[in-house]
Order: structure tokens, then sequence, then C-alpha cells
């Protein structure tokens, strides 16, 4: 079912129409007639052709007894909860299966200070086209609700790419009972993305120095290996190559075959959350929803955050980015309550949840908005699980922001370069409480934690278990960092490359601090299997262990170079 309107000739002069058109703000969508000028020409036909059903309204008695001023107070007084339930009432539409339909009581709703829209059980909406700014429905810009009941609102898979969802400056989206499937935004004519590596470089020498090591170098030589400078931005295409654009109220108009760039700065998410946009001022509360096969040509999978957004009770399964966020790209404040984020991909770094953004020029220009540089994230009572990237950060990554996981289980993500299970870079601030980190893995550095580049991370009362690492940290992994670890378990990890070492915990440069901590049964290629230091940076107190680590326990530096430390 497409999800463009009709012509409604019958409603509206031409003139009238035009001028509805204009005033509605939602211009970019297409067809032989507004659904601005179809919503506001059908809202005085209640229950009327449009297919939107209105609740009717309880009459009021007044109570004749009273004295007159008695009579006036309460008549004034049921006037108002007269007006109140009006004003409930008339929020409270069912919508039929129908996605032109949807999208005209989106845009009623938008025009009328909001509605509770309350969708068909077992429905799919199907969208077939999108507006000019590359969405399927009309931008929320008030408070709205769309409740479901294993209700689907799905992109057609013959149509051209675009998001599903983008809440606006001021709008509030709250989904209940859906799901949204397979939106996708295509990349930038201009994109050429970095290679992972190459990112990866901006926050750690990590990758000099596993080159270093496989080309025969000490491991203490090769791990003083400064990162390589980022490369140079590639050049653009030519101009007249590009495909012709539109202005439209001053925004780059969307592209069917892909999306130009604006002059300057890309302006927040254009290209991210191919099934939710959340822009700065805006805000999601998603209840009991699930985001699967959503794809983004740049961040954010599923669902891109630059506001405010809560899911509760939902699921993020099965989605892919190009650059971060496979799941979930957060730049705002992000809560991930009771929920689950699995088999999500990223080519970049954060296959299931990227936090912050990463500052580097594949166009020209940033590659998000200047003064967008972080988000705050809180997990609580959830699961990270099985997600997979490329790069670096393979269930959770952090760069530059604040994350807090708690009551939680990040298990079995998977990250080529670095931070199979968490990774947390640019001075960012990580808080892990009551929560477990196992089986998660990765190639080169940190199989379940890595903590680098100035980032502080404090463990409390947690596992880091069965985590695998081709190098070094497989447990944790923490370069010019500071991390404690208190009442927690680092057991059980595997370091398996030929040149692997420092299973349990491997330190570059930085400060880990153990309270109550218990290091063992880690098992490396080379000594040690459990802790391994380039300074003395390693501090434990006297309730805290480091034992049953193969082949030997710790290594430090040379002062100390086969025991464990004080």
């Amino acid at each position: 079912m497409s999800n463009y309107l009709a012509n409604n000739d019958d409603r509206s002069t031409p003139k009238r129409r035009r001028k509805l058109w204009v005033a509605s703000g939602v211009a970019g969508l297409t067809g032989v007639v507004s659904i601005a000028a179809v919503g506001v020409a059908g809202a005085g036909a209640v229950g009327g052709s449009n297919g939107v059903k209105w609740s009717t309204t309880q009459q009021v008695s007044r109570d004749d007894a009273q004295g007159e001023a008695e009579h006036h107070g309460k008549k004034a007084e049921h006037d108002g909860k007269k007006r109140d339930r009006d004003r409930h009432d008339e929020r409270a539409r069912e919508v039929p299966c129908d996605s032109d339909k949807l999208i005209e009581a989106i845009t009623l709703a938008n025009n009328r200070n909001g509605a509770t829209l309350k969708l068909a059980e077992h429905c799919t909406y199907k969208l077939t086209r999108h507006d000019k700014w590359g969405n399927g429905l009309p931008k929320i810009t008030q408070p709205i609700t769309l409740k479901g009941d294993k209700t689907k609102i799905e992109r057609d898979a013959t149509a051209k790419p675009f998001r599903i969802l983008n809440v606006g400056p001021g709008g509030e989206l709250t989904l209940k009972g859906l799901t949204i499937k397979g939106g996708q935004t295509a990349p930038a004519k201009k994109v050429s993305a970095p290679e992972p590596r190459e990112t990866w470089s901006q926050f750690s020498g990590s990758g000099e120095a596993t080159d270093a090591v496989q080309g025969g170098k000490p491991l203490v030589t090769a791990l003083q290996a400064a990162p390589k400078a980022p490369a140079a931005p590639p050049a653009e295409i030519d101009a007249a190559a590009a495909p012709a654009t539109a202005q439209v109220d001053g925004e780059q108009e969307w592209q069917s075959e892909g999306q130009v760039e604006t002059e300057g700065d890309w302006e927040p998410g254009r290209f991210d959350g191919a099934g939710l946009l959340v822009q700065p001022g805006g805000r999601a509360d998603v209840h009991n929803t699930e985001f699967v096969d959503n794809q983004s040509g740049a961040s954010g999978g599923a669902v891109a955050n630059y506001g405010q957004t809560l899911l509760d009770e939902s699921r993020v399964v099965d989605n892919t980015a190009f650059l971060f966020g496979g799941g979930i790209l957060n730049v705002g404040v992000l809560k991930i309550e009771k929920s689950l984020v699995k088999h999500n991909q990223a080519i970049i770094g954060g296959a299931g949840v990227s936090n912050g953004l990463v500052k580097f020029k594949p166009y020209k220009g940033k590659l998000h908005h200047a003064g967008i540089d972080n988000g705050t994230l809180y997990v609580e009572k959830s699961e990270i699980e099985g997600n997979e990237t490329t790069g670096f950060g393979g269930g959770i990554l952090d760069i530059g922001g604040q994350t807090s996981v708690k009551h939680s289980k990040v298990s079995d993500n998977t990250a080529l370069i670095a931070g199979g299970g968490i990774l947390a870079a640019k001075k960012s601030q990580l808080t892990l409480a009551h929560s477990a980190v196992v089986k998660n893995s990765t190639a080169g550095v940190g199989g379940g934690l890595a903590v680098v580049d100035w980032s502080t991370a404090t463990v409390d009362d947690s596992v880091i278990k069965d985590n695998v690492a081709g190098f070094f940290g497989a447990g944790l992994f923490n370069d010019d960092s500071k991390t404690t670890l208190r009442d927690t378990e680092v057991t059980g990890n595997r370091a398996v490359g030929p040149y692997a070492t420092g299973a349990g915990i491997f330190n570059k440069g930085g400060w880990v601090y153990l309270t109550k901590t218990k290091v063992a049964h880690n098992t490396a290629t080379n000594k040690p299997g459990g802790v391994f230091t380039t300074n003395d940076g390693v501090v434990l107190d006297d309730k805290s262990v480091i034992t049953d680590n193969r082949p030997t326990n710790c290594l430090g530096s040379p002062v100390i170079p086969d025991g464990c430390f004080g």
C-alpha cells in the first residue's frame, strides 16, 4: 500500500488546499495533494472519510440542587474536567490498517498539538515512498503516541532507501507494541569511509605494536610504537558527477539513489537512524517495541539519538550501520532498560551500541555537526549480545562520553581490532557494576574490556570471564588510562595468538587498581597468563589475588621480571 494520499478535490478548492499545504509545514511530502490539506480538511467531519475514528465525549451533568454560587463553582469545575476529557478523547484515535491513513493521522496530530494513535492489531503498515528529507512517515513535532498490538511499520523491500521515523526538535514520540522494520538510509555520493584500523589509530598504538611484534621486534620495543597519523581525506568527486539537488526551506533535498552532503558540517543525523532518528531537542519513549533489519548508510542502524530516548522492554536485533552503532548510535541521553541488543553489525565500531562521536574527515568538513561530540548512556538490566564489527567495540563503544552499565550482561560480541565486549576511548568515563562481560572476542587487544586514550573505568562487583584476544589483554586492555576493579573476578580469559600475552590484564603505561579482586585461571601463549604491565601502575590491596594463571602469573617492569605487584 502506498503511503501517498489520493486526490481529494471535493474537500477544498485548489486555492484553499495550497494555503493549507504551505501552512502545514510538510510540503516535502509529494503527491497529488498534500497530507496536511487532507488532514485539515477532514478534521471537521468526525468519523468521516478520512478513516480516523474519534471517541465521543461523555456528557457532564450538573448538580441543580446546589445554590447559585456553588452551582457556578461546580459548573466551572465540570467544564474544566470536560475540557480535559475532550483533549484526552480527542487524542485517542484509531487508525485503519492503511499506510496513507497513518500518514494522515500523524499529520493531523502534528497540526492539533499531538494525539494518541491506536494502530490496527496484527497489521503491517507498508511504506513505499518518502518525503523530501528521507522520512517514510511525517516528522514528529508534537507529543504523539503510536500504540500497536503485534503491529508492524515496515519499509517495502522494493522501495528506494528511506528511514521510517524522525522526531524533530520539540517532538515527543512514544512507541508501544510495535515492530519497526526495514528502514534504510543510503550513503552519500561523496562518502569514502576510512578504514577501521586508521580510525582506531587515533586512540591507541596497539595496532602498530602488534605489527611490530609480528615483524620480529621485542615486545617492550614494539609497545613504544606510535600511532600513525590519520590519512588525508579522500579527494572529492567532481561536482558535475553528483546528482542534482534542490534546496527546500534551506535544507538539502534527499536523494533517492543516495544523499549529498550540505555545505559545511553535516546536519545532525542526516544519514543516521534508519528506523528512528531523534534530533536534538526531541524525545522518544520506546516500550515493548522491536527494531529489526534496519540499515544505516552512516551510523545508528536502528536508532540514532541526538536528544533523549528511553528503550524499555524492547529489542534491537539484526540491524546494520556502515560506520558506527550497528544497533544504536547515541549522542544525547539514552537509557536502555530491560532490553536486548543482539546480532547487530557495524563496519567501524560500536556494533551493539555506540556512544559519542568520532571526529575524522572522510568528507568535506566534519562527519557530524559541530558542537555534538559525546553522549550519556545508561544500560540497566539488559543484554548486549552477539554483535559484530570489523573495527572496535563489539558490544558497546564509548568515544568521549559517559557510559553506565548495571545489572547487565555483555556477551558473545566480536571486534576485529579491539574491545570485543566494551571499549572506552577519548577521555570517556565508564562505570560497570553488578554485570558480566563474558565470552567476547577480538583478533587484537581487549577481548572483554578495553580502556584507552586517557579514559577512566570503574568496575564493581562484576565478572570479566572467558573472553578471547589474539594479542594482548583478553580480559582487560588498559592503555594510558585508569581502571579500578573492586570485588571483581577476571577469570578464564585466553590470549591465543602466537605472540599473545597478558591474558588477564594488560596494562600499557596506565594505572590499574585492584581491590578485593581475583585474577585467576587466565591463559596466554607467552608469559604471563595473568597480568602484564609496562610500568609500576598495577596496584593490589591485601585482599586481592593473582593466582593459577598460565604460564606465569605476572610480568612487570624489569625490576620485577616474574613476580606480582604490591
